[in-house]
């Protein structure tokens, strides 16, 4: 039988070239030629770090495809291309191992835990070491008045050469038109003028921001303690300020977390040729936000004394059900909560960018999704195509499955008649070497049928043909579980799996607001079809698995509703 192997490569930064991906596949495909194995498949992540396995589609999409038996082998360069860390090591050789699929690099050979310990402790600790020595690199820079980050707004890169001809890193010089901009952005705060509308106000006289892209209000006031923000950015009064905060990897998302440190730990270095700000409008900008935190502080008191004296003003205003799916239908970005719980085109509030202004309470767009989810989304004559194209679907891969697990027994009967026959002969005193050969060849065939019998996945059920009533009932049991504070949490979760997001577009009158509801097919069908899990809450269905990737819209919107801004 011939071995089917996954190819898998990776490259961590910008520095390295997207070749360094071909020329990994490149060597792997020689080595998978000359051992005589199938290539089922290549799995990449570029420009991805080694360090977290959380991130990285490639990988995850090799461990759900190994799971599902399209291949019996991983093929990869070394075992650093495919993680530096000994955690994410040890998990995924342990999940691989389960299956039955081994790892084979072209540096080590054959993976075993002894590699997995050995090899990842020395990834971990070259990962441990590279770190210390690029911050120690990085302080000797900032020490000596030189930048020991990127390019903050106001400066350009000077670039030079040293005698040897090497390049001269970390020098800046003033940017005379961002530096402009930035003194006004100074004047203007301390005059009164909000973040939103000096951005605002940038965007439409053009004015291009940080990196070329659009001003924001948060890109100007950012985070006080933090020092982010352009306005707290003690660079532009000559001190060049270093290792204020760190940022560490979330283990359960891979993703960077900031934090402070202690005010002992900074390198401050004192850089006068790079000043744009004088100490007057500075001290006038830290004076107006000493005035907006005191006001923040007391309002801050006045809503907790209110939440005091009335407990149950939580329980009526939950976390919104719709946060994060809802789409502006004029600039592509995301609509989110504003005063009198409002939703609002954010690229419209903060920067201007967006010419969107139309707002929508957020329970009466609750109420029109709930109405879309349960009439329009699953409508008799949508359910018909679309039930008609899942059950298509999963009956050819039930077929599929039926005929491989058919194909191996058949093949595993043949091998154990010949088995016995062969131990029939033995016992009539029929004995050559070959047979024992032949004998072994068997049995390591059947070995490996019995393994593939085994872990052949379970049938997936025909669609009910009555699917449409089913999800119907769901979503009327979830709707109502919504009124319920313990059901509350476990029902939204059910609900907002079946919405690929919501697209909010302005009507023709005034107020008007068109929503377009998206779902995804196969999630729908999978969950309408599931049985109701969970014995605490008998009224919330749990999620529904992923399946076909189709689409299903409810129809041109929920009926619009005028709105009075």
């Amino acid at each position: 039988m011939i071995t089917r192997v996954a190819l898998y490569a990776r490259y961590s930064s910008d520095q390295q070239r997207n070749a360094s991906i071909e020329d990994q596949f490149r060597l792997c495909h020689e080595h998978a030629t000359r051992e005589g194995w199938e290539i089922a498949g290549t799995y990449q992540d570029a420009g991805i770090s080694g360090a977290s396995l959380v991130l990285r589609p490639g990988m995850q999409k090799l461990v759900r495809d190994a799971q599902s038996g399209l291949f019996q082998l991983v093929l990869a360069e070394a075992l650093d291309r495919i993680s530096r860390d000994q955690a994410d090591i040890a998990t995924l050789y342990k999940h691989l191992k389960f299956v039955g699929v081994p790892i084979v690099t072209l540096a080590e050979g054959a993976i075993s835990e002894l590699h997995v310990g050995l090899k990842g402790t020395m990834n971990a600790l070259f990962l441990k070491d590279l770190a210390m020595k690029t911050r120690r690199g990085l302080r000797g820079r900032v020490e000596n008045g030189k930048s020991g980050g990127g390019l903050c707004f106001g400066y350009r890169v000077v670039r030079q050469l040293d005698p040897h001809g090497e390049p001269i890193r970390g020098d800046r010089e003033i940017d005379d038109d961002q530096a402009a901009i930035v003194r006004r952005i100074f004047r203007e705060f301390a005059a009164g003028v909000g973040p939103r509308a000096i951005a605002k106000k940038l965007n439409e006289q053009g004015f291009a921001g940080p990196a070329g892209k659009l001003w924001n209000d948060t890109t100007i006031r950012g985070h006080v303690r933090r020092g982010t923000g352009l306005i707290n950015n003690e660079l532009y009064i000559g001190r060049l300020v270093w290792n204020r905060q760190r940022y560490i990897k979330d283990p359960a998302t891979g993703k960077r977390v900031s934090r402070l440190n202690p005010k002992e730990d900074w390198i401050v270095t004192e850089v006068p040729d790079l000043r744009i700000v004088d100490d007057a409008l500075w001290q006038a900008v830290k004076l107006r936000q000493e005035t907006i935190a005191e006001s923040h502080v007391n309002l801050t008191e006045a809503v907790r004394a209110h939440h005091a004296r009335n407990r149950l003003s939580a329980c009526r205003r939950p976390k919104s059900l719709l946060s994060g799916l809802i789409i502006c239908g004029c600039c592509g970005g995301p609509y989110a909560l504003r005063s009198a719980d409002r939703f609002a085109c954010s690229s419209h509030t903060s920067n201007g960018s967006c010419s969107n202004r139309r707002t929508i309470v957020r329970a009466e767009l609750e109420q029109r999704v709930l109405a879309g989810l349960r009439d329009r989304m699953m409508a008799p004559e949508a359910a018909a195509a679309a039930m008609s194209a899942y059950a298509e679907e999963i009956n050819h891969l039930n077929r599929e499955r039926r005929a491989n697990a058919d194909t191996h027994k058949v093949e595993l009967a043949k091998i154990e008649t010949q088995i016995r026959s062969i131990i029939e002969a033995i016992k009539a005193g029929m004995f050559h070497d070959s047979m024992k050969a032949e004998m072994d060849r068997l049995e390591t065939r059947k070995a490996e049928l019995t393994d593939l019998l085994a872990s052949t996945p379970q049938d997936r059920p025909d669609l009910l043909p009555s699917v449409a009533a089913l999800y119907a009932r769901k979503v009327a049991r979830l709707t109502e579980a919504l009124n319920h504070p313990d059901d509350r949490p476990e029902a939204a979760t059910a609900l907002r799996t079946l919405i690929e997001k919501i697209v909010l577009t302005p009507g023709a009158g005034r107020g008007e607001t068109y929503a377009t509801l998206h779902g995804e097919l196969g999630t729908i069908l999978n969950w309408a079809a599931r049985q109701t899990v969970g014995p605490a809450n008998k009224n919330t269905p749990g999620a529904g698995l992923t399946g076909v990737s189709l689409s299903v819209v409810a129809g041109v919107g929920f009926e619009p509703t005028t709105f009075r801004l």
